[in-house]
This record gives structure tokens, C-alpha cells and sequence, in this order.
């Protein structure tokens, strides 16, 4: 949509858009402040959203702040992504009790508000991988094609983003129903309004908008942009995917296996991460069993589980299996690569490691490893 088509929502506006969605039977899913995080949840109206609530961030560190403003998109990713409402870390594939099976059939119908621009390419990464196939997964195909998207370009990156240098933000690229950018100023508290879809456009249309000032367009642009030139870190410029078939055997992985505890919390908070393994589980009278997918996680020895024990042992060559494969072979499998530059990574891996540093450090010939030419 152009600029001439945007629209202006007020705060009682906003309230307007969430109340439409419940009313039109989706189950509204965004942003609240919960335990000392923001999380994401089903919301009841948009009284739940954290206003004025910030947070700060860097590696294996995440604290809650106050701001100075009543922003409700003012912080960056939590610990939570979108991808645990389309692709559960646990879902049961079927059931039986005594003479009876239950295939689970359900499929909610999602309004995801507050989806920021890493977040969205997520989703489509997602869609690459578990509907893009010969053999799409069936449960996160009726979810996805059933998603109303309403994006909230970011204007204040954390100090673990980088997103910019992965191309994923932080604006909402395309794939959004509705997209919002906040504004906070002498004249008010609103969000300018970029419609995606004809979707979009009807619920817009439904809850009534303002159409947007000059001003007001040209001020969201602009705070989105200068958002890119603030990230708090970035990947180095240079062709990842080389580089990491190129360093498979860099004295950078034994150093980061020194550190790493293997406990799977980056792939737990990764917005792309898609392994799932399928377990049966029967009560002690064996009258109730099921089936169940749960997420997996490369970390894990039984991933690698193959003829008797692990192919990967080491925490070393699961360091090094996780992220070569989400920027490396990726590329091989998916033609793109598997991170988004949210950092959630970084935020929540117990001990601070940082993907874009372990990255730089592989990149640099000083410190070990190969450098590649800028890709």
C-alpha cells in the first residue's frame, strides 16, 4: 500500500481492532507483562498489553523496565516466538481409550498482534520448511492458512538485535495483514496503519481509522529507518555459508564448547527452529495410549541417536552442527538462510554466547579462522 493509503488508529482505536478480531471468533494473541518477561499470550483486550513497559537486554541477561511513556510496543523479542501457537512444542497425534481413537481436529484461528519485521520472516521461514515440501505438515498448514497478521514495525532494536544485517527488519516486510508503527509525541499517542491484504483492508474498514497526515507517514518512516542504524549487534558481511563449511574444523569450536552447557535454550527461544521427534506413551494399565510430536533439539545426544550411540558426542560438533546448519546448510536445504537476527539466542543462553560474535571470530583469520569475502 502506498503512503497516500495510510491510515491513523488512536488508542481507542487499537481497542477497536482487538475487540473486532475476538468478535469475529479469532483467538487474539500478543504481548503482556508476565512474569518479569514480556510473553506472549491470549488477550483479553488491549488492556493487556504491556503499556510503558521496556526492557533491557543483552547476553544471558533480560530485565523489565519502566519507560518514560506509555508505549505498548516499546520492547524488544521475549523470550517467547510466534511459532509456538502454529507449530506446538507438544501436540498429540492421536489417542486411544479401550475401543475408542481420537485424532485431535481442532484448528484456532490465530489473530497474532505485534509481529515484529525478524518475527514475520520467522513465520515465513516456517512456511518454507512445513508447507513448502512434497509432504507439508498438515496441522501447521490449516493454522497458518487460517492467521490474520498484524505487524508492529520496530523503532527501538534491543542490545541483542540484528535483524538489519539479516535483511529481516526492522520493519515488517511483506506477508502482514496490518502493520503498525507507534507514535508518541506532543500531539498524541497513535499508530500509523499500513494495510497488506484485502483482509487487512476489511477489518481496517470494519472498526473505522483517520487517514494518515503527511507528518505522520514521513515521521514512521523515518523512525523505523533510523531503528536499523541502532542495533545492538550485527552479523559480519560476509558469505556465512562459505564461511562455516569452510571453518568445520576451526579451534573455534572446541573454545565455544568450553563455555556451551548443551542445555538446547537456543534452539527452545529460535523462532525458525522445526526439529520435532514423535514419542507413544501408554498409562500403567495400558487402557489409554498416545502419540504425541514434542520439539527436539540438536543439542540433545538422542538427536544425533544413530546404530548404537550419537553421531555428534561432543558438545563441540552440536555447537557446530546448530549453527552451521542455521547459517550455513540452510541455505543447501531452504535457499535462504535459517536465522532472522532476533537474538533471542544470545539473550537466553545461560552463559552469554553470542552467535554474531562466534560468527565474527570464525571470520576472522587473527583469531583462527578464514575470512570470506563480503556475499
Amino acid at each position: 500500500m502506498g503512503d497516500a493509503d495510510a491510515a491513523v488508529l488512536d488508542l481507542p482505536g487499537l481497542a477497536r481492532l482487538v475487540a473486532h478480531l475476538a468478535d469475529a471468533g479469532y483467538r487474539v494473541i500478543g504481548p503482556t507483562r508476565r512474569d518479569s518477561a514480556i510473553v506472549l499470550t491470549e488477550l483479553t483486550s488491549a488492556d493487556d498489553l504491556p503499556a510503558g513497559w521496556g526492557v533491557d537486554v543483552g547476553p544471558g541477561h533480560y530485565r523489565l523496565r519502566r519507560r518514560s511513556d506509555g508505549a505498548l510496543f516499546g520492547h524488544s523479542a521475549g523470550p517467547q516466538s510466534w511459532k509456538q501457537f502454529l507449530h506446538p512444542a507438544h501436540r498429540v497425534l492421536w489417542s486411544e481409550s479401550g475401543d475408542s481413537t481420537r485424532v485431535p481436529d481442532d484448528v484456532p484461528r490465530y489473530a497474532f498482534l505485534g509481529v515484529r519485521g525478524c518475527d514475520l520472516a520467522a513465520i515465513q521461514k516456517l512456511d518454507t520448511v512445513l508447507m513448502g515440501g512434497a509432504h507439508p505438515d498438515g496441522s501447521y498448514a490449516r493454522r497458518r492458512r487460517a492467521l490474520f497478521v498484524i505487524a508492529a514495525n520496530c523503532t527501538e532494536p534491543g542490545g541483542v538485535c540484528f535483524c538489519a544485517s539479516m535483511g529481516c527488519g526492522p520493519g515488517a516486510g511483506p506477508g502482514y495483514d496490518l502493520a503498525l508503527t507507534e507514535q508518541i509525541d506532543d500531539t498524541g499517542h497513535r499508530f500509523v496503519v499500513d494495510v497488506g491484504s484485502a483482509a487487512g483492508q476489511a477489518v481496517i474498514d470494519a472498526i473505522g481509522r483517520l487517514p494518515a497526515a503527511t507528518d505522520d507517514v514521513t515521521q514512521a518512516r523515518a523512525a523505523v529507518a533510523d531503528a536499523a542504524g541502532r542495533m545492538g549487534r550485527a552479523m559480519p558481511d560476509t558469505d556465512l555459508h562459505a564461511l562455516l563449511h569452510d571453518n568445520r574444523e576451526s579451534p573455534r569450536w572446541a573454545d565455544v564448547a568450553q563455555r556451551c552447557l548443551t542445555c538446547g535454550n537456543c534452539t527452545a527461544v529460535c523462532p525458525t527452529c522445526f526439529c520435532t521427534t514423535v514419542e507413544d506413551t501408554t498409562d500403567l494399565t495400558g487402557e489409554h495410549a498416545e502419540r504425541a510430536q514434542r520439539w527436539a533439539s540438536c543439542f540433545d545426544l538422542d538427536f544425533s541417536y544413530l546404530h548404537g550411540g550419537p553421531v555428534r558426542p561432543s558438545g563441540a560438533g552440536r555447537y557446530r552442527q546448530w549453527m552451521s546448519h542455521k547459517l550455513g546448510t540452510w541455505h543447501d536445504q531452504f535457499g535462504e538462510s535459517g536465522c532472522v537476527g532476533c537474538g533471542r539466542c544470545i539473550a537466553w543462553c545461560p552463559v552469554g554466547i553470542d552467535i554474531t560474535e562466534e560468527a565474527a571470530r570464525l571470520a576472522d583469520p587473527a583469531d583462527g579462522g578464514g575470512g570470506h569475502g563480503a556475499g
